[in-house]
């Protein structure tokens, strides 16, 4: 929390998910800076920053941070569950994490331990722009656990069947399915209207319901997650900034040269 009391975006972002507030965001896989500020004045709850397959290095992921992390809050996709990148993504001022490929409830458990200051983990304490460079060090530190919101991906057959063991983690704070990967890791690439594919999602679902766990969903337009939607998912990801830059402008260039 800030020095005036006002609770910053990161505590507002947790604070509505685990209440259950339909929080919808989209995919940022470009590291510019104006992508992001565009994206972001449109009134977007959060950003999904994908720093798993979107070619972000360090310094990028600070400037999208500095330009939009202040006013949308973004959760940022580690690329790999080691403990360095998670926390860089939180020294940089990231609102919280998502991982991806989590399938047990040990990483699970080793995943929220490096997300959260002792005593409750075993977070690295360092002075970066999250705590002010050092100016709001003590009051950071003092807040960042209850302020700092960890997703762990249920997008492989063994996090599906591992998936009351991983819900059941203190601290994690919800479950994003994806299920393209999901697919993939079934032998059914790309099929994620397969009935075992979808049966493995309803499993899940079932799951995290029962936990009282959010629930959210990737979808690369907004029809694909609307039936998400309907079945109580509230942490929302539709489109992808490059998908939304080449549908735009194919349409108004199909819209030109139909005139």
């Amino acid at each position: 929390m800030s020095d005036d009391q006002t609770p910053s975006v990161a505590a507002n972002l947790r604070t509505r998910l685990l209440q259950g507030d339909r929080l919808l965001g989209t995919m940022l896989t470009l590291p510019n800076g104006a992508v992001a500020e565009v994206l972001s004045s449109t009134g977007f709850d959060w950003l999904f920053v994908d720093a798993e397959h979107g070619p972000f290095e360090a310094a990028e992921l600070q400037l999208i941070l500095q330009i939009v992390g202040d006013r949308t809050p973004c959760l940022v996709r580690v690329p790999t569950h080691d403990e360095i990148p998670i926390k860089r993504a939180l020294d940089l001022g990231a609102a919280g994490i998502i991982v991806p490929q989590v399938n047990s409830a040990d990483q699970a458990r080793k995943l929220v331990g490096y997300c959260r200051y002792a005593p409750l983990g075993n977070r690295g304490v360092g002075i970066a722009r999250a705590q002010g460079y050092g100016q709001r060090f003590a009051s950071y530190v003092e807040n960042a656990n209850e302020q700092t919101t960890v997703i762990m991906q249920a997008e492989h057959i063994r996090s599906v069947e591992n998936i009351e063991d991983i819900v059941a983690v203190p601290g994690v704070d919800g479950i994003l399915v994806g299920p393209y990967d999901l697919s993939a890791s079934m032998g059914l690439m790309g099929q994620i209207d397969h009935p075992d594919v979808v049966a493995a999602i309803d499993r899940v679902t079932q799951v995290c319901k029962t936990a009282n766990k959010p629930l959210g969903i990737f979808g690369v337009t907004s029809q694909a997650v609307q039936p998400y939607i309907e079945r109580g998912y509230t942490l929302i990801v539709a489109g992808v900034d490059t998908l939304m830059l080449a549908h735009g402008a194919g349409k108004m260039l199909k819209d030109l040269r139909g005139a």
